[in-house]
């Protein structure tokens, strides 16, 4: 490009990373193009290419945080629209262990939404920004390069049924596509080392489907989600939380081969199992609205682009593209929106970001952390396969001790959840004054209180979807 030119971004990828990394964009160039394989602007329903966004997704507090930095008022719009929201510590009911924590308000905010629609808002905010354009239906192709690969030019792209590519010119180019990517590929035919990759087998499938609750049934009971958290004894869980259009959306998963069944008497008897019936007893009283819908999660997946001693200028790699978490700790968004903030910077004006220095600082920023949580929690399971060092298994047990302290002590939940949206650093459990309370509560052992199930009185003249001679009825 010319220095006369305007400057122009191009963001490969138009789901969640790369609205996020555009709209980051597009405080630093003159034009930002966002290229997709799909038609996206204005859907508000599943992608077909997208399996995973029918799904549960979570966009942790931290997540939230970051939105609201980068899209002002963007909370506030979804609290016009109705979109349900909770506080994590508050208003959830977590089971860890089988026990149920005891919650406090512990101001984390969090929306119940849809994936589809929380695309769909964030698009339209992205689409009123003047210089961004969305080029849709388009597949990629590559990357072009200056004669000595040391700088990325722009990328290859062809609109759908046509024969002939076109060369989009970019300053800089960032991979938003996801797990797919193709960049160590495309890394390799230019040259330079791909990034050594960690993976995790973890075997993890989920299910998701959608309910309405009976009218005048408040199975719910004032809390927002239902979360029982899968366990070394029971490797199953579920997030259940209200979402927008009055609905409930359930996701239950199971790793290692042990998957739920998508038919919907076999389902119903997989969430009895769960490590709390919570989900089941409120599901009795809720009619489905769709089909179970099963997603496949074999591996987790870091790239160490971070490690790497060169890479070409003009090219950044973000969400999922870098690294793939286990998606039942819902990390994936929130470390999108931190890859945006890193992203932005390392825009100063006029001159081109330096990749390695952002894959560093991407790091540090946050999917070093985010990784190491990850990776303690699922080697909490003896038969995921991985190198359990004295670190990890002294994690695995401090955690239990502060799953166990915050049934009894709320402040250890709200501590306990700080760090699990990724508002605070895990560091901040072991303050002495917070360790004090997790080594006296988890000494006690689970509260009484939290052993007991979770009650409510179904009303007497309305018929459940699921009759069960076990719960009692109202008189």
């Amino acid at each position: 490009m010319g220095h006369d030119a305007p400057t122009r971004a191009v963001v490969l990828g138009g789901s969640i990373a790369g609205l996020f990394a555009a709209k980051a964009l597009a405080d630093a160039y003159d034009e930002v193009h966002i290229v997709d394989r799909d038609k996206i602007v204005g859907l508000r329903e599943p992608r077909k290419t997208c399996p995973q966004t029918y799904q549960a997704n979570g966009l942790l507090t931290r997540g939230v945080q970051i939105v609201e930095e980068l899209f002002p008022g963007f909370t506030q719009e979804l609290l016009d629209d109705g979109v349900p929201t909770g506080d994590v510590s508050g208003e959830v009911r977590w089971y860890f262990q089988g026990y149920r924590l005891k919650q406090q308000h512990g101001d984390l905010f969090s929306f119940g939404i849809v994936r589809p629609l929380l695309e769909y808002y964030v698009r339209e905010r992205v689409q009123q920004l003047p210089n961004v354009v969305f080029i849709e239906e388009h597949d990629i192709l590559g990357l072009t390069a200056t004669a000595d690969n040391s700088r990325i030019t722009g990328a290859r792209v062809q609109a759908r049924g046509e024969s002939t590519e076109k060369v989009i010119e970019a300053d800089l180019v960032v991979d938003a596509t996801g797990r797919g990517s193709r960049t160590p590929l495309w890394l390799e035919q230019l040259g330079y080392a791909k990034p050594e990759e960690e993976r995790k087998k973890i075997d993890l499938a989920y299910v998701t489907q959608h309910f309405k609750l009976r009218p005048g049934v408040n199975a719910l009971q004032g809390d927002h989600a239902i979360n029982p958290v899968g366990h070394a004894g029971l490797p199953r869980g579920a997030v259940f939380f209200r979402v927008d259009g009055g609905r409930l959306e359930v996701t239950t998963y199971g790793i290692l081969g042990d998957h739920p069944p998508t038919d919907q008497a076999g389902l119903y008897e997989w969430l009895k199992s769960l490590p709390a019936r919570d989900v089941y007893e409120v599901l009795r009283w809720a009619d489905p609205v769709d089909e179970p819908v099963k997603f496949r999660f074999p591996t987790t997946l870091r790239r160490n682009y971070h490690k790497l001693a060169r890479f070409p200028e003009g090219l950044l790699v973000t969400g999922d593209a870098v690294t793939c978490f286990n998606p039942v700790y819902a990390q994936g968004m929130t470390i999108a929106a931190v890859g945006a903030l890193t992203m932005r910077q390392h825009l100063h004006s006029g001159a081109s970001p330096d990749p390695i220095d952002y894959f560093h600082d991407l790091a540090r920023n946050g999917v070093d952390a985010a990784w190491e949580m990850t990776n303690i929690m699922d080697l909490s399971y003896p038969k995921v396969p991985g190198n359990r060092t004295v670190k990890v298994r002294l994690l695995n047990r401090f955690f239990k001790m502060v799953q166990i302290a915050a049934t009894r002590d709320s402040k250890v939940t709200v501590a306990y959840m700080k760090a699990a949206t990724m508002v605070a650093g895990p560091e901040a459990l072991m303050r002495p004054g917070m360790l004090l309370r997790i080594l006296w509560n988890s000494l006690r052992g689970p509260s009484e209180e939290s052993r007991q199930p979770f009650t409510w009185q179904a009303p007497a003249d309305i018929e459940p979807v699921i009759a069960d001679t076990e719960l009692p009825r109202a008189a």
